[in-house]
């Protein structure tokens, strides 16, 4: 197996995606979007990196933010996934979802739960042409999928700061 890799010292803004276990729609259920995007902004206010763009998706999380300095994005996303995972996880719980058992796994001969599959994926964006390009994937993605027909109708994107700063549930900070 290949180890992928992140290039943390480019100085670039960066693309990451990171997925739900087994792809599993769990990010439609009310109220998780916000826990996600809650996560994040907490990163970013510990770890001080820029979010240009963001998407979530039903299955799936894309973001384009700048990290500053020499921040190890796995690890800052890994946080993001982890402090989330716990707290939907046991949303799961205090319901008694028949999801759990779909998140089942045997970690060290132990029975435990994954809401994220492991890793993320990302990609440095060397121009703000790709930037750009990066944050209009994320506002038409659920265009593409056709959760909605125009991007504005997705609630949890960043689309709506561009709009109507105020509309978007979480900050974004200017590309200019």
């Amino acid at each position: 197996m290949s180890t992928l890799r992140h290039y943390d010292d480019w100085g670039t803004a960066r693309f990451v995606t990171f997925s739900c276990h087994k792809r599993l729609p769990l990010l439609q259920i009310p109220g998780f979007p916000i826990v996600v995007l809650h996560e994040i902004d907490a990163a970013r206010t510990k770890y001080k990196f820029e979010v240009y763009g963001y998407v979530i998706m039903p299955e799936h999380v894309h973001l384009v933010l700048f990290p500053k300095g020499e921040l190890a994005l796995g690890r800052v996303i890994g946080e993001i996934k982890s402090r989330s995972a716990i707290q939907l996880i046991s949303s799961l719980k205090v319901c008694n979802s028949h999801l759990l058992e779909k998140l089942r796994v045997n970690r060290m001969s132990r029975a435990e739960y994954a809401f994220w599959l492991p890793r993320c994926y990302d990609h440095n964006c060397r121009s703000m042409a790709t930037v750009l390009e990066k944050i209009n994937y994320c506002h038409w993605n659920p265009v593409k999928r056709k959760l909605v027909t125009k991007p504005e109708e997705w609630e949890w994107s960043s689309f709506s700061w561009y709009l109507d700063e105020a509309k978007c549930p979480l900050t974004i900070e200017s590309i200019v």
